[in-house]
């Protein structure tokens, strides 16, 4: 089964560029088959209402609730704590 996945950043570039790359690679070390998209924290709340995303991985903040896991993979930018947020990926992934 593919797990759909949502990456979200301040402009839907940059940080979430990086950290799809980090999704794709442990994806496949998994051996998961993965669909990513990333968004722009301005436009994540309607790309979640019009897709169906098994959860999110976020590099900010965002003031609206959402009904899905959202894990934040900030640490996948600073290395600070990224075995952690990389263990919670992949739990995600496999479920």
């Amino acid at each position: 089964m593919k797990k759909k996945v949502l990456i979200v950043c301040g402009t839907g570039i940059a940080t979430s560029t990086v950290v799809n790359e980090k999704i794709k690679t442990l994806a496949k070390k998994a051996g998961v088959k993965v669909d990513i998209n990333q968004a722009k924290v301005t436009e994540a709340k309607s790309e979640i209402e019009n897709s169906n995303y098994d959860f999110l991985v976020t590099t900010t903040s965002f003031s609206y609730k959402v009904d899905l896991p959202v894990i934040n993979a900030t640490a996948m930018i600073s290395g600070i704590g990224e075995e952690e947020v990389e263990e919670k990926i992949i739990a995600k992934l496999k479920e």
